[in-house]
Order: C-alpha cells, then sequence, then structure tokens
C-alpha cells in the first residue's frame, strides 16, 4: 500500500501551485504557509492528516481556533485557507471528497477601514517636507528624511500597496514621468498617474542619492554604499530584498505620525491607502476609476468605501436639492 504524502509536502506542492498557476507573491505565500502549518499541527494532535481528515476534525479545529481567541476574520481566513487546500487535493486525485466544501464560517460583519482625515494627511505631509529640508541635519539623516517624504507623498499620490511602493524601479523617478508601471498581484501590470508633488520629491530624492554617491566613492568594489548606489531600486537596501523593507517603511511612518501630533497606532501605509481612495471618493471620483487605481481585481473589494460615496450623495441632495431646507 503506498504511502500518503507528508502534510509538509502537501503545503509545498500546493504553495508551488499558487505560485505558479495563480501569481501568488511571497507575502501570499507566507500567511498560507502559516495557517496550513498551525491546521496540520492541530490535525497532528488528534492523530489525523491532510488526507484523511474528514469535516467534523475541520470543525473541531476552528473550533479550537475559537477556544484560542483569534477573531472571527482570522478565523474565516483559516478557513479560507483550508477550502482553497482541499480543492487542489481533490484537484490532484489525492482525496476523493472535499472536507471543507459543506463547512461555514464564522459570521463577520465587514468593519470600514480607517481613514486619515484629508488635514491628518497634510500634517504629515508637511512635518516630512520640514525634516528633509532641515539645514541642520547630517547628509545622511538628510537623505532618511528626503526618503521618507518621497515614499509619503508617492504613496498618498497613488493608492500603491506598501509590497509595490517600496519596490518601484529607480525608472520610475525619471523626471518627465507622468504615469508608472506598477506591478502588483497576480503579476498584473498597470499605470497609475503621477502628480507634481510626488514627481517633484523623487527627483529630490534621487538627486540626493546621486550626491551622495559621488561623495561616498570608494576604490573598494565591495563597498556597501557602492552597492547600494548602483541598486535598480529607487529605495534600495542592504537587506535580502534589495529594497527598503515595508516594515521598515512603516517603521518610520509611525514616527513620523508622532512628531506631526498624531497616534501612531493609527497611522500605517494600508491606512493611507485607504486615505487615498476615500479621499478621491470624497471628491467625487467615480468608484469604477478607484478601483483601477487600487489595482482591484474584482469591484466588490472597492465597495468597502461606498459609506463615503452614500456621504457625499446625502450632503448634494442636503446642499443641491430646490426643496432642502435652508
Amino acid at each position: 500500500m503506498a504511502t500518503s504524502p507528508s502534510d509538509s509536502k502537501l503545503t509545498g506542492l500546493f504553495l508551488d501551485m499558487l505560485a505558479a498557476e495563480q501569481g501568488a507573491g511571497p507575502n501570499t505565500l507566507d500567511a498560507y504557509r502559516r495557517d496550513l502549518t498551525d491546521f496540520s499541527e492541530f490535525l497532528g494532535r488528534v492523530g489525523h492528516s491532510f488526507v484523511d481528515a474528514e469535516t467534523q476534525t475541520l470543525r473541531d479545529y476552528l473550533a479550537d481556533l475559537d477556544s484560542r481567541g483569534f477573531k472571527s476574520t482570522s478565523v474565516a481566513r483559516r478557513l479560507s485557507a483550508m477550502r482553497h487546500l482541499y480543492r487542489f487535493l481533490l484537484n490532484e486525485r489525492i482525496r476523493s471528497e472535499d472536507p471543507a466544501a459543506i463547512l461555514s464560517g464564522p459570521k463577520r460583519g465587514r468593519g470600514l477601514p480607517k481613514v486619515l482625515s484629508i488635514a491628518d494627511v497634510d500634517r504629515m505631509l508637511r512635518r516630512a517636507k520640514e525634516l528633509s529640508e532641515a539645514q541642520d541635519a547630517s547628509p545622511a539623516k538628510r537623505l532618511r528624511s528626503l526618503r521618507l517624504y518621497c515614499l509619503l507623498e508617492v504613496l498618498y499620490a497613488t493608492g500603491l500597496r506598501v509590497s509595490e511602493l517600496v519596490a518601484l524601479p529607480r525608472s520610475a523617478a525619471k523626471r518627465d514621468a507622468r504615469m508608472i508601471v506598477v506591478r502588483g498581484k497576480g503579476n498584473k501590470e498597470r499605470l497609475v498617474p503621477l502628480n507634481e508633488a510626488s514627481r517633484q520629491a523623487m527627483a529630490d530624492y534621487l538627486a540626493a542619492t546621486e550626491a551622495a554617491k559621488t561623495g561616498n566613492k570608494t576604490d573598494n568594489k565591495g563597498d556597501k554604499k557602492s552597492a547600494l548606489s548602483a541598486s535598480k531600486w529607487l529605495f534600495p537596501s542592504f537587506g535580502e530584498s534589495g529594497h527598503l523593507t515595508r516594515q521598515h517603511f512603516a517603521r518610520d511612518l509611525k514616527e513620523l505620525a508622532v512628531v506631526s501630533g498624531l497616534q501612531a497606532r493609527l497611522v500605517s501605509p494600508h491606512v493611507l491607502r485607504h486615505a487615498f481612495a476615500s479621499h478621491l471618493l470624497h471628491n467625487g471620483a467615480d468608484l469604477r476609476i478607484v478601483q483601477t487605481l487600487l489595482g482591484h481585481t474584482d469591484i466588490s473589494t472597492t465597495q468597502i468605501y461606498t459609506h463615503v460615496v452614500e456621504e457625499r450623495l446625502k450632503s448634494l441632495v442636503r446642499d443641491l436639492h430646490p426643496l432642502a431646507e435652508k
């Protein structure tokens, strides 16, 4: 009798499929790996594996997550991972039935995204610009400030995902560039327009990096600074990825929030992406246009912002209807 493949091997095959056929990125793959590893560990404790677990065992796992204090959103994500896994095992004929098919997830309302006001974003932009122009700052500190100001301007101008932002190529900073090509989820490309402020911020930051490169030339070809200046990334780093990490940017952003008089817990790259979308809609942008700019495949994902549209419609009726109370 043939031995069933191990959970770890099946997880590897499943992740390979996601990467090859659906273009899943590293962050998505890491999330699936963590969820399925936790699921596999639970199955091992109760004497089962991916191959022989039945529906009731899957229900027991969901109950275990609940007893561990997992939020409904986290439980729903684990259930989604199990459903994807078992559809894969069914398609590969590793299993003859799908034990996750009839499972129902926890009821959850879709929360509204955290959004900063236009005034809040403006405060952060002004503070970041002040820091980038500080005359008493050291060259290294000024370069970091210019980088943060550039990141903030580009993020608020485009609504990029943080993973897309930190991985922008150096070519995105061309002085005459009105649009940039962004490679998003599923390796799909989209065009995103730049405004004048973001183009100028990129030009100033790039000029500063070029000046730093000129001032730091050495005869040592292995010098780290030389390696950074030759990087293909707009925001290079010494790390394995070659570019600034999203975690590093998030930390810098929270520090900027504090010196701007805002609470750090309310500010993140994702919150600024939400601000970009909400502020556009508040000022009359079409939901489909915002969907395209954000890189959402499905309009339902963008519809979390419909509360902004509804508020705008209410204000239009209130302010412009001929029978509205004055």
